[in-house]
């Protein structure tokens, strides 16, 4: 047996070691990979985000599409070396140190608690079209219950309802780009008459408020983009990490041109940008404007279907990655037990009562608090794909310097890739600060940034030995 076999074999015995169950099929991977993609920031978010950048929107969700691929490659060939749930943690613990991999647990845990916030928020909304009279927190409370129930019972009834609502998801992006390019080519409905490709330029420009309103837009689009990553915590569940994974990140770009680039291309072709507006789908509107019959509450129902599939995620990472923690010490020891259904019960617990903050301020703030949590979802996000990145590039330099295997999903352009998309991100954190609305975010992160400070250090104050890695040491795993 070669090297390469027996630190393959060792990968998978550490990942089963964990306490999982191996409950996650090549086609479930496959689908939350793909769902992952398509979230509450396309289908709620675009709308503002098209009235600040017109057309070039288009250009911003490509160009952000591109540095997301960088940060997946750079994922996948670390998951392919050490495939653990909870990976985005390990690396940062391996690579950078035992704190960054406790803020980066702890981060990535809170990036996904607000981001369940912003979703039941926008199923909140959503839900409105229908009933109005309805409160806003009393439907967002539901989901909330709901939601959790499904994660308590198994890794199997998760991966199934959460490859449902990618079916839906993906079959209805996929009828909305037919029916617009229907509507382009043929001009039937009452969208016909304007309907045109001519709607990317006429109306100012293809850059309608300017480049750097454009550019503005990039902290928006990131968010659309958070839980692509979220196939890294799927490694511990796989059935098989090493075909699945792989394929799952593959695919990634045609995913990126068809559902975002692709669809949003046409949904501004098919109506002009200057009559979408903040707070409404673009795709519930572009229905409505077309006058298919039920057209526009068939798209409401698909972005339901989205919220509440990254809520649901948002629940099934929370659970794992608070297990992961505790695992390292650095979160209470009894995040680390699983349930008879071999499922992180009380970690779920916990995140989703920190959740159940986002229907208190659907009761206090429901016209705000989309906004709010989502600045500080991209913030934590950032940071996360951050870690993945640098431990990517101190990986890569450790593998040449022959301290580590090799992995056998090697990123293209090696660390060159990661340090470009280091460099965009530290501008889309710019871009953050020189916001006003946004800003905020980056107070709320200095303030969390300072409550885990303090918690490192009384953790080290209880357990001296808490900054040793538990880790084999490197040249372990090269000999």
């Amino acid at each position: 047996m070669t090297s390469a076999q027996v630190d393959t074999s060792e990968q998978s015995s550490e990942a089963s070691e964990e306490g999982y169950e191996r409950g996650l099929g090549s086609r479930q991977v496959q689908m939350i990979a793909i769902g992952g993609a398509i979230g509450v920031g396309l289908f709620l978010g675009a709308g503002a985000n098209i009235a600040k950048a017109g057309p070039s929107l288009i250009l911003m969700y490509a160009l952000a599409g591109g540095i997301i691929f960088f940060i997946m490659r750079a994922l996948g060939e670390l998951l392919l070396y050490r495939p653990v749930s909870g990976s985005f943690a390990e690396y940062s613990r391996e690579f950078l140190g035992p704190f960054f991999g406790y803020f980066t647990g702890w981060t990535y845990w809170l990036m996904w608690v607000v981001t369940g916030m912003a979703e039941l928020t926008a199923a909140a909304i959503y839900v409105n079209y229908w009933f109005p009279s309805v409160p806003q927190w009393v439907t967002a409370l539901v989901f909330l219950v709901i939601l959790f129930g499904v994660n308590l019972i198994s890794v199997k009834v998760f991966g199934e309802l959460e490859f449902w609502f990618s079916m839906v998801k993906v079959t209805a992006l996929i009828g909305m780009i037919v029916i617009g390019l229907g509507v382009l080519t043929f001009g039937f409905s009452a969208a016909g008459d304007t309907a045109s490709v001519a709607n990317l330029y006429q109306f100012d420009g293809f850059f309608p408020k300017g480049v750097g309103s454009s550019l503005m837009t990039l902290q928006g689009v990131m968010f659309a983009y958070l839980a692509v990553e979220l196939v890294g915590v799927t490694a511990g569940e796989s059935e098989n990490p090493e075909k699945t994974l792989p394929k799952a990140i593959n695919t990634l770009p045609w995913r990126i041109a068809l559902f975002y680039v692709g669809a949003l291309t046409v949904i501004l072709c098919v109506v002009k940008w200057t009559e979408f507006a903040p707070g409404v789908s673009p795709f519930v509107a572009a229905f409505a404007k077309i006058g298919i019959p039920a057209g526009a509450g068939i798209v409401n129902f698909v972005v339901l279907t989205a919220a509440l599939s990254s809520c649901n995620s948002g629940m099934y990472s929370t659970g794992r990655m608070l297990r992961n923690l505790a695992d390292s010490r650095e979160a209470p020891a009894v995040f680390s037990r699983l349930s008879a259904s071999k499922t992180p019960a009380l970690g779920i617990t916990v995140s989703v009562l920190f959740m159940g903050i986002g229907v208190v301020l659907n009761y206090v703030v429901p016209e705000k608090a989309f906004g709010y949590v989502t600045s500080v979802a991209t913030a934590a996000g950032i940071w996360t794909w951050l870690m993945i990145l640098i431990s990517h590039v101190l990986y890569r330099r450790a593998v040449d310097a022959g301290r580590l295997p090799a992995s056998s999903f090697p990123a293209p352009g090696g660390a060159v890739c990661s340090w470009i998309a280091i460099v965009f991100l530290l501008f889309v954190t710019g871009l953050i600060a020189y916001d006003g609305d946004s800003r905020v975010c980056l107070y709320v992160m200095a303030g969390w940034a300072a409550a885990l400070g303090i918690g490192w250090l009384v953790l080290k104050n209880r357990d001296p030995q808490i900054g040793e890695r538990n880790e084999r040491t490197s040249l372990e795993k090269v000999s």
